[in-house]
């Protein structure tokens, strides 16, 4: 019998986004559970539902404890964090990069790797030398796969993921779904991992 699947979309300037890309492996490997990693641009989305940027930025409040809850949650469960400086950050060419591979076992390191740079050490994300450096980093053939995702084909196919997203009614991110059941937000991982687990 194969394992269950969780897709896990997410956006590399999502905040919480960051906290589910750096455990969802470990969490969904003791769960007995498969990881597909379905990285979208949440922009579009936003723009779709009428917002200009993040709710975090649009409601001031709602922003301020964002900060101060994703602190707590960090130490919770010992990633290292820092505010960046920049929220949200654009990160369409880490996304082609992460979409163009989403099949190959190294995609996850590659996405964790990406978020650091911008949740912890606080780098443009957007930058070409940013992507470039974690897949070198990587032992990865750096400029043809940065060639290959920056192609129109992969270029198509990133507004097709993000399409999707919309389609499916996702809001916000990061969103899992077990089959056609929507999880939104990290602190509902682990209830997404545990239908996974009630469908054996």
């Amino acid at each position: 019998m194969s394992a269950p699947v969780i897709e896990f979309w997410f956006d590399f300037g999502s905040s919480y986004s960051y906290l589910s890309a750096m455990r969802i492996e470990e969490a969904a490997a003791g769960a007995g559970v498969a990881v597909q990693w379905k990285p979208f641009l949440l922009g579009p989305v936003f723009q779709a539902l009428g917002w200009s940027t993040s709710p975090f930025v649009l409601q001031k409040e709602k922003g301020d404890y964002a900060w101060i809850d994703l602190r707590r949650q960090c130490r919770k469960y010992g990633l290292p964090w820092r505010q960046p400086s920049v929220f949200p950050r654009a990160a369409v060419p880490p996304t082609r990069v992460a979409l163009a591979n989403a099949q190959l076992p190294w995609v996850g390191e590659f996405c964790r790797r990406v978020m650091q740079r911008n949740f912890v050490d606080d780098r443009d994300i957007a930058t070409p030398e940013v992507t470039l450096a974690v897949l070198r980093e990587m032992g990865l053939p750096a400029h043809a796969l940065w060639a290959e995702a920056q192609s129109e084909e992969w270029r198509a196919r990133l507004r097709a993921q993000t399409a999707a997203a919309r389609w499916r009614g996702i809001f916000g991110a990061p969103t899992f779904f077990v089959g056609r059941e929507m999880f939104w937000g990290d602190d509902r991982l682990d209830d997404a991992l545990a239908h996974c687990r009630a469908l054996r």
